[in-house]
């Protein structure tokens, strides 16, 4: 049964975040009003360009300094940025006890396919480039975030290029065009996404003649062979909950080292809501007790 501390704050959220009738500003504004705070004093945030990307490095007393994890942040491909993400580096790099780096990239419309996986492959290189090990690496996303991280280990792949040690997916969004089940049939009430707003943003993503299906843009459709551990993370209630886990069974029969954790009763994007959130504060320690064994 969820928690009444997460029943009380999903009763306070209102309909219509996602309205497919939105334009990018109104997505934008939206964003901006749930965006997060900045990070505690006892954080350290060291702006960098890793690859010629904006990026922070976010450190805490609990950091161990030769763990590293990037970041690659949500918001539909349209909206967010690095310094909205501050703060939950600064949580992640305190469960997880890594530094952690949050960066930016080029959003749709105006920047279309592939522009923000090039931006993201880019940082992953300039991380490696300024020395840090690839296996004291990890890469992780949430919500298109996940999606863009496990293409940047596809591109990664593709290239011949040294791999982080693992992949995270926070109720990655994986299919855009999201033909699975919890899109086509909702399970429950998530204030955050319908399927109708996905699939825009997506086409805001892909461009009108865009194909929805290309590997590098919905990691689903790709061919998974030779990639690091994957921790897929998602909630039953989410849209995009499907997602994560046909990914993990094609991820499976590709002989990749994959875990699977789902959470029945939440909602998309759970473990950032705001609050002390008994199962935001539980599945955060799972992924860093994942984390930890691939990035001892």
């Amino acid at each position: 049964m969820p928690s009444p501390e997460y029943e009380q704050l999903l009763s306070a959220l209102p309909d219509g975040f996602a309205d497919p009738s939105d334009s990018v500003e109104q997505v934008r504004e939206k964003f901006a009003q749930v965006g997060g705070a900045g990070a505690d004093a006892d954080v350290e945030v060291e702006p960098a360009s890793l690859g010629g990307v904006e990026a922070y490095w976010v450190t805490t007393p609990e950091s161990d300094r030769t763990r590293h994890l990037l970041h690659v942040h949500g918001g539909a491909f349209v909206s967010g940025s690095a310094r909205d993400y501050l703060s939950l580096a600064a949580q992640v790099a305190r469960t997880l006890r890594a530094r952690v780096a949050v960066f930016g990239y080029r959003l749709a419309p105006e920047q279309r396919f592939p522009a923000a996986l090039d931006d993201c492959v880019a940082a992953c290189r300039g991380a490696l480039e300024q020395g840090v090990p690839p296996g004291r690496l990890g890469i992780s996303g949430d919500s298109c975030g996940g999606g863009l991280a496990v293409a940047t280990l596809l591109r990664l792949r593709d290239a011949g290029d040294p791999l982080p040690a693992c992949g995270l997916g926070i109720c990655g969004w994986f299919d855009l065009e999201a033909s699975g089940e919890s899109a086509q049939q909702p399970r429950g009430r998530d204030p955050f996404l319908n399927a109708e707003w996905i699939r825009r943003r997506g086409r805001d993503y892909l461009g009108p003649d865009g194909d929805p299906r290309h590997p590098h843009a919905s990691p689903l459709y790709a061919d998974l062979a030779g990639l690091p551990p994957l921790f897929l993370q998602c909630g039953g209630v989410d849209l995009t909950g499907d997602d994560s886990v046909r990914l993990a069974e094609r991820a499976r029969a590709a002989g990749v080292e994959v875990t699977l954790d789902r959470w029945p009763e939440m909602i998309h994007a759970f473990q950032i809501l705001p609050g002390a959130i008994p199962e935001a504060v539980e599945a955060r320690r799972r992924l860093a007790e994942w984390t930890a064994r691939h990035i001892p």
